[in-house]
């Protein structure tokens, strides 16, 4: 198959031919026909997660060609979203919160197989894989059940993609972690895919004040046309505390961070109203402390909580979207460029430079 490998920390992502293990047992073979590219993947590709070289990609979504015997979710010809994976049994798992299953750094960061076995191989070599349990920057993924989620074969495959982990992130921020009643305020710092997901959630939730913080002006603006109530521009805007107690003079009872800065977390902290909650979801630097004064805290009752994934199962969460969708109520698909798999350095840069807001790769002929 072709993927694309990264062989040194931050450097472009080469197209390459590589080999795909045979699925095992419980595992099965997808052939990719959409990927997402996400935030998580540029920052995995200095390094920082799993050694290199390596394939990554963890938002992919195609159609079942091979299942090992122990399958029986899916089977040859299915259509699938793939997500995250979980080990189905621990208690995380089996309380529906398998984004913090016990075995989730083994199953989606090493690098291989739990007994430490490839999945991929360059010219024999192994190349460190399995990131999410799937590395769907390649022309066909090698998955377990635990990672598909089926999908009707009517729907446009491809463009569902970012759905397994950057927009359901959002999405289930809002809907799950927070749960924002009808009638709350929400504070989004960033208008990238997490983001303007949060928006389209607080809209489906009945959010009344709905505040973006966001540099690129074409994001501030279909921020507003998914719902938003009002949009800040941090360039503009030098005391941020300020500019959103100019909005909603008691502060916004949740905040969400989708950036990972410091500085961007110390003042979404100060923008809440008594009893509010901060969530994290943007992935920030290995090391990297958030600032909060711990008698405001008190005074306050505000908290802090991190969010991985939405707090989401997908099996249940995903198919929720899908039919939010279809009634267009979360038009998630307006997020969308799409670009051919080989110009995926492309699209890393346009996503970048913020002109795109979700990339999807579409895997173009060899």
């Amino acid at each position: 198959m072709r993927a694309a490998v990264i062989r040194t920390p931050g450097a472009d992502f080469m197209i390459e031919s590589v080999e795909l293990d045979e699925p095992r047992a419980d595992e099965m073979v997808v052939r990719i026909a959409g990927v997402g590219l996400c935030h998580t993947d540029l920052f995995a590709r200095e390094g920082n997660i799993m050694p290199l070289p390596a394939v990554f990609g963890h938002e992919g979504a195609g159609i079942v060609e091979r299942v090992g015997a122990d399958v029986r979710k899916v089977e040859p010809g299915d259509h699938v979203i793939i997500s995250f994976r979980s080990c189905g049994h621990c208690p995380s798992c089996r309380s529906g919160l398998p984004s913090y299953c016990r075995w989730m750094p083994a199953l989606n960061y090493m690098g291989s197989r739990t007994d430490g076995s490839a999945t991929i191989r360059a010219q024999g070599v192994a190349v460190a894989a399995n990131f999410f349990g799937q590395s769907s920057f390649a022309t066909h993924a090698l998955t377990s059940e635990r990672n598909v989620v089926k999908v009707a074969r009517d729907l446009p495959l491809a463009t569902l993609a970012p759905l397994g982990c950057g927009v359901q992130t959002g999405a289930g921020a809002v809907m799950r972690a927070l749960n924002c009643p009808n009638g709350s305020s929400l504070l989004v710092c960033g208008g990238g895919t997490v983001g303007l997901s949060a928006v389209m959630a607080a809209v489906v939730q009945g959010c009344s004040t709905v505040v973006v913080v966001e540099p690129h002006a074409a994001r501030r603006a279909l921020a507003l046309e998914l719902g938003a109530t009002h949009v800040l521009d941090p360039v503009e805007v030098s005391d941020l505390p300020s500019a959103v107690h100019a909005v909603i003079g008691v502060g916004v009872d949740f905040a969400l961070d989708t950036t990972g800065r410091k500085d961007v977390l110390h003042e979404s902290l100060a923008c809440l109203a008594p009893h509010g909650t901060l969530g994290l979801l943007g992935v920030a630097a290995h090391g990297a402390a958030i600032a909060g004064e711990i008698n405001q805290l008190i005074t306050y009752g505000r908290s802090i909580r991190g969010i991985n994934i939405g707090d989401v199962d997908p099996d249940t969460f995903l198919p929720e979207l899908l039919a939010l969708h279809h009634d267009g109520r979360f038009p998630f698909d307006r997020l969308i460029r799409t670009y051919p798999f080989s110009a995926i350095n492309e699209a890393v840069s346009d996503q970048h430079d913020g002109r795109c807001i979700k990339a999807v790769l579409l895997m173009d002929p060899a």
